[in-house]
């Protein structure tokens, strides 16, 4: 897979970023009306025609922590290091307490991706370990790749709630994030077809033809990010904002890519 190409835009945070998709043109958007006083980008990736839309094209080039989207890098992982077989894997609970009520009983893959719950993706990814998951993160070339805070920051109150893609020290931008998708759906990684295939049942949501993986994190950021098919093809897509609470604020970013996707659909049909 061909390297990103990094180029600074402002200090430290924000990077314009080129790969064996999103290489092509680049357009920009106007998606304002969606996010409401709430910052907010979004990005869209035509595989098919190699086309990027933007809204927000600094926010969209600014990296921030993955939160819970990570959740996609770290299934694929568990199935290819053998941590995982299906969606059926089970992790069993461990009698604490945590935030969200669905995280306190036993759970298989499909249900801990589509509850979220971080402590069985912290097992699935110590399973899988530090050494493998580098070099995961380097041949997908995500974000800035540093995954060093192995254990996170600390800030969640159990440790098996904290890790490097919370709030730490891995960072990416929603335009890396479009297109990092992209190529695994592409087959353009060398992930098994099987284990993408496990990926995109989980990923599917409440609505026909829309997968995705939400994230939100302490700071109150939020994202959407994943695919939508139509007429054969698959559009790409990552959508992040700012501001609303953790446990909600995912949801609402996953309301407005939807809100967003229904529009380009119906005019797409016109």
């Amino acid at each position: 897979m061909k390297k990103l190409v990094i180029m600074l835009l402002i200090p430290v945070l924000s990077v314009f970023t080129a790969c064996s998709a999103g290489s092509g043109e680049t357009s920009s958007v106007d998606y304002g009306s969606y996010f409401g006083e709430r910052e907010g980008c979004a990005v869209f990736y035509d595989a098919s025609e190699d086309k990027t839309e933007v809204y927000n094209e600094e926010m969209a080039n600014t990296r921030f922590s993955p939160n819970s989207t990570f959740k996609i890098i770290s299934t694929l992982a568990g199935l290819k290091y053998g941590v995982l077989k299906d969606e059926n894997s089970h992790m069993s609970y461990n009698g604490g307490d945590y935030p969200i009520d669905s995280w306190e009983s036993d759970l298989n893959l499909k249900e801990a991706f589509q509850n979220s719950c971080v402590w069985y993706f912290r097992q699935v990814i110590d399973g899988v370990g530090q050494e493998n998951m580098q070099k995961d993160i380097d041949n997908l070339n995500y974000g800035n790749r540093d995954i060093s805070m192995w254990q996170g920051s600390g800030e969640a109150p159990t440790p098996d709630t904290n890790g490097f893609w919370l709030g730490s020290s891995l960072e990416i931008s929603p335009l890396e994030m479009t297109h990092i998708i992209a190529d695994i759906f592409e087959d353009r990684t060398d992930y098994d077809s099987s284990h993408i295939d496990i990926l995109k049942d989980i990923m599917q949501s409440d609505i026909p033809d829309i997968y995705g993986k939400t994230g939100a994190g302490r700071d109150n950021s939020a994202w959407y990010s994943g695919f939508y098919e139509n007429n054969g093809k698959k559009i790409y897509f990552a959508v992040h904002m700012e501001g609303g609470d953790i446990l909600t604020a995912g949801a609402d970013a996953k309301e407005t890519a939807c809100r967003i996707i229904g529009d380009r659909l119906s005019s797409a049909d016109n």
